[in-house]
């Protein structure tokens, strides 16, 4: 029996794998993903989505409590987990089964099943030894990516705990310790904190998010403190008891990492320092994919791409967290819009990576674009910085929400605008808008921004990296 042929097949239907796959059949191409798991992958089921839902839960809760000071009585704000945990699978489900209808409406076609791409071209899928082989012109590895675990500490879903599990807990926990400070242990932090969980941070670096500046860091720190959340940082957690009820987390401290600290005390450990790419071995090998050499030990085997998201394979790409370029789920969008332009016989190029937008949801939330008054630094590059804060915002303070900042930074040499850095309520909402002002030395001043909203922070700031802001005190 002859194999069924595509023109290109996607291996994995998380964000980059379905957007590659519905742009390579909107040019004409008859395509196949094979998915081994559920629809949608991580950013849809463990991820994004569901992390979102429960955030916004706790949002909803934290803004209860804070009613009195809208002049707002309220008498009672308690979360019903159950019903929590409810809406964030039905607001899952719905998604995925429109993801789903998506695709076969686009006349995709969905193959359940493990796959391997046995030789260019050729691709093997199905489960419990039931093997298909399929034909494909054009091969897109969409394989994403799993939690980092630690070798000490492995992952037992029940008190070491990943991302996955935390998204799915049958009850609230008294107390949790996190172990890593960035994106998705910062995050979650903020679900339980605001659930009532008593939350410990221990990172091993000097701050939280150390990706940004470092005002960001401390901002979000001292508002962690507010919630109840304690910070550990310059800390490494050493081992885990779990024999005990709760478990006991043993820290290092110091220079050298080597000074005992005393120990905590968790009911559970959710590790979060990080995410590896994921591509099955057998296709590695017989593909003889290079692989990207900073990628070795935890980070996992990423795979190596060009600017085409081509591999050192003829006729396949790579795109998403397979390929270990910026672990989001829109940085998998823009690559998978690449590759499935080049599947198709389009002759398109990734753009500079440092202008897809960085977005963290905590409260408050960070969002960024371009590059960071720290990284300019260390570049020895010219900058004029400009700010503006949310306290002075009208909109802010009828909302009552008024922390954080945002901060533009201002390229003297080329008078253009090179990176933005917001902290506050919804700047995630606004990235967008700042990304278009990256590269522009247009005066913002001449741009009409509504009054009151929240985006004239970010006129406020931009102006103030030209010396024109009306509202800010004279710089001295």
């Amino acid at each position: 029996m002859m194999a069924e042929k595509f023109d290109v097949v996607v291996i994995g239907s998380g964000t980059g794998g379905y957007a590659a796959a519905i742009r390579c059949a909107q040019r004409g191409a008859t395509v196949a993903v094979i998915e081994k798991g559920v629809i949608g992958g991580t950013c849809l089921n463990y991820g994004c989505i569901p992390s979102k839902a429960l955030l916004a839960c706790a949002q909803t809760l934290m803004l209860i409590k804070l009613s009195k000071m809208m002049g707002v009585d309220v008498t009672s704000a308690l979360p019903n987990w159950p019903a929590i945990q409810t809406r964030k699978d039905a607001i899952v489900a719905g998604f995925c089964k429109g993801l789903t209808h998506l695709l076969q409406s686009h006349q995709v076609k969905i193959i359940q099943g493990s796959a391997t791409v046995r030789s260019p071209g050729k691709v093997t899928a199905g489960n419990d030894g039931a093997k298909t082989e399929f034909e494909a012109d054009k091969i897109i590895l969409a394989t994403g990516s799993k939690p980092i675990e630690i070798p000490t500490m492995p992952f037992d879903g029940q008190t070491i705990i990943s991302s996955k599990e935390a998204l799915e807990l049958d009850e609230i926990p008294q107390s949790l310790v996190i172990i890593g400070g960035g994106v998705i242990g910062c995050e979650l932090a903020c679900v339980y904190a605001v659930m009532g969980t008593k939350v410990t941070i221990i990172e091993a670096l000097s701050r939280l998010i150390a990706t940004e500046d470092e005002w960001v860091s401390r901002l979000l720190e001292r508002e962690f403190k507010k919630l109840g959340i304690e910070v550990l940082t310059g800390q490494k957690a050493a081992s885990v008891d779990k024999l005990t009820s709760p478990a006991k987390i043993t820290c290092q401290s110091g220079q050298s990492l080597g000074l005992l600290t005393e120990e905590i005390e968790a009911e559970k450990v959710l590790v979060c320092i990080g995410r590896k790419a994921v591509c099955d071995k057998d296709t590695i090998d017989s593909l003889d994919l290079e692989l990207r050499k900073e990628s070795q030990g935890l980070a996992g085997a990423a795979i190596k791409v060009d600017e085409k998201m081509q591999t050192s394979a003829p006729e396949v790409y790579a795109v998403g967290d397979v390929v270990g370029t910026t672990f989001l789920a829109h940085g998998a969008f823009a690559e998978a819009q690449v590759a499935a332009v080049n599947a198709t016989g389009g002759d398109e190029k990734m753009g500079d990576y440092c202008l897809i937008p960085r977005a963290v949801y905590t409260f408050p939330e960070i969002a960024s674009v371009g590059k960071t008054e720290q990284a300019c630094k260390a570049e020895g590059l010219d900058i004029s910085v400009g700010k503006a804060f949310f306290k002075a915002n009208g909109r802010s303070a009828a909302h009552n929400e008024t922390t954080g900042r945002i901060t533009v930074v201002k390229n003297n040499s080329t008078n253009r605008i090179i990176g933005v850095t917001m902290v506050g309520a919804m700047v995630t909402e606004l990235i967008a808008a700042a990304r278009t002002l990256i590269g522009s030395s247009e005066k913002v001043s001449e741009i009409s921004f509504p009054h009151p909203t929240v985006s004239e922070v970010l006129k406020e700031a931009a102006e103030d990296a030209f010396g024109l802001s009306l509202h800010n005190l004279p710089k001295m």
